[in-house]
């Protein structure tokens, strides 16, 4: 009964501080009450004795059930969540879930990518050449932001902005959101923009900020292509297609302890709030976060 106290005071504390709505706490509250379940259901009454093994094993379990993989990673979001409030509270002495990778984990996900294959894939576009360039820059950016491909093919020139680190994204529904990138990925920008996309500009006005060889906008069919051969070339064995980097983009950041509400704004995800959330984010504090959490930041 101790940890069903517990879960009353984490869903007063995400009410009362952190200002979540009815629909998102009620998501967190959802996900806990499975969890504690099962931990109930072996006996384990004390917060104390819960190991990340027990974690594993629900997750696994949650697997095997044929979960979603997102409903499997909302869950792994809620009990880390739940697990640094309990730690903050010391009611819990460490944190148990502040580091979740392990081959258990990403096999129970498999829709997403480790980071080791992440970095494979990412140093495939080697060369110098004005298409070598502009590919590595897409990995890189796709990974960096988790852009959805019609995003990528629909950013402009205007929307980069280095001073900030940031893209202004039009999403679905013509939303607009502020999504940080990193310094790998804004190395490769620059390099994209300063050899590489002057030669692919042939009328020198075009305001995509992607190219094709012929000067036109990117489709998203070659983004697709360009993915499929990054893949091939780095040898991994896997159907990698180009949401699967907007899927470890999320899944990363999760992992290293960032805050879902804000991962949730840089995705776009509509579901979350009004649409101030996308066209008035604080760029300051989306960077911050994105540097503190992403692993190529």
């Amino acid at each position: 009964m101790r940890m069903l106290e517990y879960l009353e005071d984490f869903s007063a504390y995400l009410l009362l501080e952190r200002g979540l709505s009815p629909n998102t706490l009620e998501a967190y509250r959802s996900d806990l009450e499975f969890f504690l379940h099962f931990l109930q259901q072996r006996g384990l009454v004390d917060c104390a004795e819960i190991k990340r093994d027990h974690i594993l094993d629900f997750l696994e379990e949650e697997k095997e059930s044929e979960k979603a993989a997102s409903t499997i990673v909302r869950r792994l979001v809620s009990i880390r969540v739940f697990f640094r409030f309990l730690n903050r509270e010391k009611i819990i002495d460490n944190n148990i879930t502040e580091v979740m990778d392990s081959p258990r984990f990403w096999q129970m996900i498999p829709e997403f990518l480790s980071l080791s294959e992440v970095e494979t894939l990412l140093q495939v576009f080697k060369g110098n050449g004005a298409l070598e360039l502009r590919n590595r820059a897409i990995m890189e950016l796709l990974y960096a932001s988790g852009l959805r491909v019609s995003e990528l093919t629909t950013l402009r020139l205007d929307g980069v902005d280095f001073s900030q680190a940031v893209l202004r994204v039009s999403g679905k529904g013509e939303r607009e959101r502020l999504v940080p990138f990193g310094k790998s990925a804004a190395r490769s920008l620059r390099r994209y923009l300063e050899r590489s996309r002057p030669a692919l500009d042939l009328s020198g006005q075009a305001l995509e900020l992607f190219l094709s060889k012929s000067g036109r906008a990117l489709t998203r069919a070659r983004v697709w292509a360009l993915v499929k051969e990054a893949a091939l070339r780095a040898g991994l064995n896997k159907n990698i297609y180009p949401h699967m980097l907007r899927h470890s983009f999320a899944t990363h950041l999760l992992a290293n302890g960032a805050d879902l509400r804000t991962i949730q704004e840089m995705l776009g995800h509509a579901d979350i709030g009004t649409t101030q959330i996308y066209t008035h984010a604080d760029s300051a504090r989306l960077s911050r976060t994105h540097q503190r959490f992403h692993p190529r930041a």
